[in-house]
């Protein structure tokens, strides 16, 4: 299928014409057929000599509905612009010229319509020669009535030749289908219709709504009148959806692939018509079916920040108009350079805001994104339109290179001035590293240590670096010589105190496994434990503390958190009656 929204100014016989071609009445509201005059979008469809089928949305050309053309024409990747013989070219054919100039629409034919009525050929002439100059170029041109039926075959073989020419649709594409009308039916619940540009709807598609942010489902479809398992673009579409009442429903709102689209209500754009600075501070942003009131801010001579109304999906890329309702006037075509911009809250960042936007083109480029941005998730990178196949350097994290190596220039020194601050520590916690760095997550500031740097339990410190200082290190090989004979004769406060061990060191201490801490002041060698289940594993069980206190050599202070140890572990048993065995001994070395 193909889609095809007409232009015109009002009353030059457009509907008329659909009505000759289909055999269908576009004007769907009783107001429209009671005034003939279009009001709302209308929809119709034929299909051509060489088979293929064309769906026409039929626009009204009135100044008063413009966003209502819009919205018709919006997502139709093609025009048909019709101009009456009989009165030529008119204002509200300028203004959709314009329109379609803006949105950078490439492929339409002119169409001459009401040939009974007058001379076809100057209303012809002139009308070509302007559509010449926008980015429709030199269209094809047919004369037709749609009274009499001239011109209708001709008419018919153009459309193909038209439509042959479209690039194929991108059937791997996310789908992002502009509503343009909703409504409820009866045992059905809610419908909502729109043009499928890209990729394919099926049925049961869980699909991304952005009027909520939240899933809707697909629970019926059709296209063309008849119901459908899938639709493929270019194609227009009725979904019946699960998941979101009608009234949440507005034209302009989307349905999306979850995750493949920006939700954004701040955009940097380039203008492609008026100057940025003649731009009035408010105006409306068209794209799709939507149109959202924005807040303009210029930033450079072609470029400006978009405040919208209401967030809508956007990718890097996109085209969009921006129009004043009030003057009836359409400033011109932008194109959406950034749908994450950096905020400008310092004095000059708007100045240097305007001189990155001078150098992006808007095309969805990631070497170009990763290098401005530094650093940013490959998930939001797609979301952003973004084509990618970089590697990340961690997680789903994407990095410029430059940045890449200067964060890991500025690891060693935050590593070298921890060790300085906080000579007892075995390293800078990764938590520190990260903040220090202004890094989202820890995983980058693991995967930013390479050698000398070394990472072990959430610390980092260079190599041969992790051991204690000398005076902690020589006082702990003191009470290793003072626990040689007596290993559960834990040194009281009075010693560690006199060998300098206060809470700061001891804790050093444990943390590189040169001590273990039974409790506050009461510490002993690392293999203490298995020395002491040796010789409890030698009583007779079951045992008191008492036994084991005095087997052991030791006093209550050690034995009780020594014998609590041993129960955590699971190698003794207390038993009801406070007494102990032993439950899992194989040796020296166990556990």
């Amino acid at each position: 299928m193909h889609v095809i929204a007409t232009a015109g100014h009002v009353d030059h016989g457009k509907s008329t014409l659909i009505r000759a071609l289909t055999g269908m009445e576009p004007d769907r509201l009783a107001e429209e057929q009671r005034r003939a005059m279009t009001i709302d979008l209308g929809f119709a469809w034929a299909t051509l000599p060489s088979g293929e089928v064309v769906a026409f949305v039929d626009v009204p050309g009135h100044e008063r509905f413009v966003s209502n053309m819009l919205a018709g024409v919006g997502p139709a990747p093609a025009a048909m612009i019709v101009v009456a013989a009989d009165e030529g070219w008119k204002p509200q054919s300028a203004e959709h010229l314009a329109a379609l100039d803006a949105l950078g629409v490439r492929y339409g034919l002119l169409v001459v319509t009401r040939s009974d009525l007058a001379d076809p050929w100057a209303a012809a002439v002139d009308a070509h020669a302007r559509i010449a100059r926008t980015s429709l170029g030199a269209v094809e041109t047919v004369v037709v009535s749609g009274v009499t039926g001239e011109g209708l075959d001709e008419l018919r073989a153009a459309l193909d030749r038209l439509v042959a020419r479209m690039p194929p649709p991108d059937l791997a594409a996310p789908v992002r289908l502009w509503i343009d009308r909703a409504f409820t039916i009866r045992g059905s619940g809610t419908v909502v219709t729109g043009t499928l540009g890209a990729g394919v709807v099926h049925l049961g598609d869980e699909l991304e709504f952005s009027g909520t942010g939240k899933p809707v489902r697909v629970r019926g479809m059709q296209s063309l009148g008849v119901a459908a398992e899938s639709v493929s673009a270019v194609a227009r579409v009725a979904l019946n959806l699960r998941g979101v009442p009608r009234e949440q429903i507005h034209r302009g709102d989307a349905l999306v692939t979850p995750g493949r689209f920006w939700f954004t209500d701040v955009v940097d754009i380039r203008c492609h018509g008026d100057p940025v600075a003649d731009l009035p501070s408010t105006v409306t942003l068209h794209i799709g079916s939507a149109a959202v009131p924005v807040r303009v801010r210029p930033l450079g001579v072609d470029t400006a920040r978009l405040r919208l109304a209401r967030a809508l999906p956007l990718w890097i890329g996109d085209r969009a108009l921006l129009r004043d309702p009030g003057r009836h006037h359409i400033f011109g075509g932008i194109t959406v350079l950034d749908v994450d911009p950096p905020p400008l809250t310092r004095r000059g960042a708007a100045a240097a805001r305007a001189a990155v936007l001078e150098g992006m083109d808007g095309r969805a480029d990631e070497t170009a994104e990763v290098r401005r941005r530094g650093l940013i998730r490959r998930g939001d990178l797609v979301r952003m339109g973004v084509p990618v196949s970089g590697t990340p350097v961690a997680g789903d994290w994407l990095v410029d290179s430059k940045r890449w190596e200067a964060w890991r220039r500025r690891l060693g020194d935050e590593v070298e001035q921890w060790g300085r601050e906080h000579p007892l520590d075995p390293g800078a916690p990764v938590e520190a590293l990260r903040q220090a760095l202004g890094l989202p997550d820890r995983a980058l500031v693991e995967a930013l240590v390479t050698p000398p740097l070394v990472a072990r339990g959430g610390r980092v410190h260079r190599e041969g670096q992790g051991a204690l200082p000398a005076p902690v290190a020589a006082a702990v090989e003191q009470i290793r010589r003072d626990l040689a004979d007596q290993p559960f004769q834990a040194p009281e406060a009075g010693r560690l105190a006199q060998l300098g061990l206060g809470p700061r060191e001891i804790g050093a201490a444990v943390r590189v496994g040169a001590l273990v801490a039974l409790a506050d002041n009461v510490v002993l060698l690392p293999d203490a434990f298995d020395k002491a289940l040796e010789v409890l594993a030698g009583l007779p069980q079951p045992f008191t503390a008492s036994e084991a206190r005095k087997a052991l050599g030791t006093s209550r202070r050690v034995v009780v958190p020594l014998l609590e140890w041993l129960d955590r572990q699971g190698k003794t048993r207390r038993l009801p009656d406070s007494r102990r065995v032993v439950i899992r001994f194989t040796g020296a070395g166990d556990g």
